[in-house]
């Protein structure tokens, strides 16, 4: 049984392709993380109202791992989710889960951690005000850290 999934700050659904499936007739390793990372990119589409555009400071990807629980294959569709667990001054650590309907269970959950960079000065700085509120507005203040 699937996770309730209606209480994630993002949730997509994308299908699985035939060409996402390797020599082992399953969905590639790659392919989950390319799913997260269409997630992530929904999260920071919604943090700023609709829009992928980013003065200098931008986010980047620090961290990533993938824990992979069931093999998925085509023909399939998946639901992705992001959550954020911990916001830090210049930070953001994020939980995503891939979900099979065609299975109807979690098989795959990925962590990440997103670092705010000024581009500029090719160094780490805090977090824009806009993604912090956007977060602790839909979370609350329990995932500040």
């Amino acid at each position: 049984m699937m996770d309730n999934n209606s209480n994630s700050y993002v949730t997509i659904e994308l299908p699985v392709q035939w060409g996402d499936m390797d020599a082992a007739q399953h969905v590639n390793n790659t392919v989950y993380l390319r799913w997260i990372e269409s997630a992530r990119i929904q999260m920071f589409r919604k943090m700023q109202e609709g829009k992928l555009e980013f003065g200098k400071i931008i986010p980047i990807l620090a961290w990533q791992d993938c824990k992979y629980i069931f093999p998925v294959t085509f023909p399939d569709q998946v639901i992705i989710t992001v959550d954020v667990i911990e916001l830090l001054e210049d930070r953001i650590l994020c939980e995503g889960k891939i979900h099979s309907k065609k299975h109807e269970r979690i098989v795959a959950i990925s962590k990440t951690l997103l670092v705010a960079f000024d581009r500029e000065e090719s160094k780490k700085q805090q977090l824009p005000q806009k993604w912090t509120k956007s977060l602790t507005d839909f979370y609350g203040s329990s995932i500040l850290k």
